[in-house]
């Protein structure tokens, strides 16, 4: 991670009412890392072992991405949500139950679209 990208989750923690600028800003981070693809792409099980190296080498990849991504979110989240959430095995795991805390469903975000314009 680098300096900038520390900075940015460190400035910007998740309170609830930032949940949109929050998860814009994680997600940036994510691409740039190049980790998002943990939040979209499902992991294979664990490979057995006879398997070859290329399937090893994308589960371990998937791996090593997801406890990233995971430390990332949790280091950008205030430390009541962080405990709540730590115990969960997945980045995306985190994220759904995050946007299911904050995230505006599609309706109200349409719905203040309209009021601006």
């Amino acid at each position: 991670m680098t300096t900038s990208s520390v900075q940015l989750l460190a400035s910007d923690k998740l309170t609830g009412d930032n949940y949109v600028t929050w998860k814009s800003n994680l997600n940036t981070i994510l691409v740039i890392d190049d980790l998002m693809f943990v939040l979209t792409k499902k992991c294979s099980s664990i490979p057995n072992s006879n398997a070859n190296q290329t399937v090893r080498e994308a589960y371990d990849k998937w791996m090593k991405a997801n406890e990233k991504a995971r430390v990332y979110i949790l280091a950008s989240i205030f430390d009541v949500l962080a405990k709540k959430h730590k115990s969960m095995y997945t980045a995306k795991e985190i994220m759904e139950s995050l946007h299911g805390m904050f995230g505006k469903p599609s309706f109200s975000l349409r719905h203040d679209a309209i009021k601006y314009v």
